[in-house]
């Protein structure tokens, strides 16, 4: 599992090189052709998200902290072969050069890591052992602000893959119907992880999916402040869009705030322990 997370942390690393760095370039060097920019910006800060997702996580070792960012990696990888075998004539198979290695590497990968997902993920559920209780209840304010965001994140990505003519309505610039469904990848599988967060129970697992969440609605900030032009400013899903990841980053920060201040007073009370401020 380890190296598998390893190995897509560097390719979300990729990712975001190529789509939120080189977004106008993706013509040459990706999968597909994506346009306007302000789409493949997006793909590259999801990307990000995901990158430090993983890669925090992988840092703790234990099941328990990447179990929500595995499942999370899953749903997203398992929808975007689904968006890429609908869509398989859109990839640059026939041209040369970089753009038709992206576009056969773009197909290996999420052919062969969801697979690989699958079969890690039920050998490591047969080997789990029972885990202790939630040691840190989730505030309810917060409880309800990740239900409130996770569900909006679900019903906009499914609305986007079933039926991508809705982002005339829902989505604050033009997609295709291939960037509607990798838009909504990410959607369903933010949506949920957020979900899952609050399953869990834990405010003390948080930290890491915190992080990673509040970095992902940074840079979506700027992806709308970046390509103000082609934003439909008079859309109310646009004001929709930036209130919701406005709302992630203070639930973000909100969560870091509540877990350090946990973990200072549980060092304060076991200063011989370094288990408590990790």
């Amino acid at each position: 599992m380890r190296r598998l997370l390893i190995i897509f942390s560097v390719l979300t690393l990729l990712a975001f090189a190529a789509l939120f760095v080189g977004a106008g370039h993706t013509d040459r060097y990706f999968a597909w052709t994506i346009n306007p920019p302000a789409t493949a910006a997006f793909l590259g800060a999801a990307y990000a998200g995901g990158c430090a997702l993983v890669f925090l996580s992988l840092r703790r070792g234990t099941w328990s902290t990447l179990r929500v960012p595995f499942v999370t990696i899953l749903v997203f990888t398992l929808v975007t072969l689904a968006a890429t075998v609908v869509h398989l004539d859109k990839f640059h198979f026939a041209k040369s050069g970089i753009a038709l290695f992206a576009a056969w590497f773009w197909l290996a990968v999420y052919v062969v890591v969801p697979l690989a997902m699958i079969v890690v993920l039920i050998s490591q559920i047969r080997r789990s052992l029972p885990e202790p209780g939630p040691r840190l209840p989730i505030p309810r304010p917060l409880v309800a602000a990740l239900l409130t965001q996770s569900g909006i994140l679900l019903a906009v990505g499914v609305a986007l893959f079933v039926a991508p003519a809705t982002q005339a309505v829902l989505w604050p610039w033009m997609l295709t119907p291939l960037t509607a469904r990798t838009v909504a990848a990410w959607l369903v599988a933010f949506g949920l992880g957020g979900l899952l967060a609050v399953r869990e129970g834990d405010l003390a697992r948080l930290d890491v999916p915190a992080t990673a969440y509040a970095l992902l609605a940074g840079l979506e900030i700027v992806v709308l402040i970046r390509y103000a032009e082609v934003v439909r400013w008079t859309a109310p899903a646009t004001w929709v869009y930036l209130a919701l990841f406005v709302l992630i980053m203070v639930c973000g920060a909100y969560a870091l705030r509540r877990i350090y201040r946990h973990r200072l007073s549980r060092a304060a009370n076991h200063p011989l322990d370094p288990r408590h401020v990790r």
